[in-house]
């Protein structure tokens, strides 16, 4: 049985491309993205209320990983690339329906002459352009379960990289973008796939290309180029 869904609502972020983007919503908190309504969406009316919260849960598609067709196992980057788990035990965008779940802060709500009002959020995942199915509350009575077991992603924190980034090409960056900057950084942007210390990166971030390598577990920013 097919099913028809719409999008309400897309993402205006500082990634262009889906490379670089944290691997999951909350890692990078100094990221600001906006959430602007489709034009049938705007009525003010519908997010009366949403002040209130300091949170919520976005609904969206992974837009550049949709597809016909998909397979029970996945690989997912933090088990390296090369062990398989059940897709539904992963938060990979290889999916029956490409449908994905982000839970990002409220920065709060501005009304905007071009586009009604929008939602000023921080800590999210998703690429510029990204389509939004959908917008809840974060309720933390029952949302939050300090208790649950992660699985194989409890390790998360042992991927995390120094960052070298000379100040001389952090400053070519917006005052605004360079915490934001390292942070993604020190999550190791690489796929899980290519180790190799002498490889220079390119990362696509708030209209700069960031190209930096990886040796051991420091990360190397080399020149910081204006797109």
């Amino acid at each position: 049985m097919e099913y028809s869904i719409r999008a309400i609502a897309t993402m205006r972020s500082d990634f262009p491309t889906k490379f670089g983007i944290p691997r999951q919503s909350g890692l990078v908190d100094s990221l600001r993205s906006t959430i602007v309504f489709e034009p049938e969406f705007r009525n003010p009316d519908a997010l009366r209320g949403l002040e209130d919260f300091s949170h919520i849960w976005l609904i969206w598609q992974f837009s550049e990983a949709v597809r016909t067709d998909w397979t029970p196992t996945v690989r997912p980057p933090r088990l390296g690339g090369n062990t398989r788990m059940g897709v539904f035990a992963t938060r990979s965008p290889f999916r029956p329906n490409s449908l994905a779940l982000s839970c990002v802060r409220i920065i709060g709500l501005e009304q905007t002459e071009e586009n009604g009002t929008v939602i000023h959020v921080a800590g999210a995942d998703l690429m510029d352009g990204t389509p939004i199915f959908d917008i809840k509350p974060y309720i933390p009575y029952s949302d939050s379960h300090p208790e649950a077991l992660g699985g194989f992603t409890s390790t998360a924190k042992d991927y995390l990289l120094q960052v070298d980034f000379p100040l001389e090409l952090l400053e070519v960056l917006p005052k605004d973008k360079q915490e934001a900057a390292i942070e993604l950084l020190s999550h190791d942007p690489r796929p899980s796939y290519q180790t190799q210390a002498d490889r220079v990166y390119g990362l696509s971030f708030a209209g700069f290309d960031i190209r930096f390598s990886v040796e051991n577990s420091t990360l190397y920013v080399k020149e910081v180029i204006a797109l």
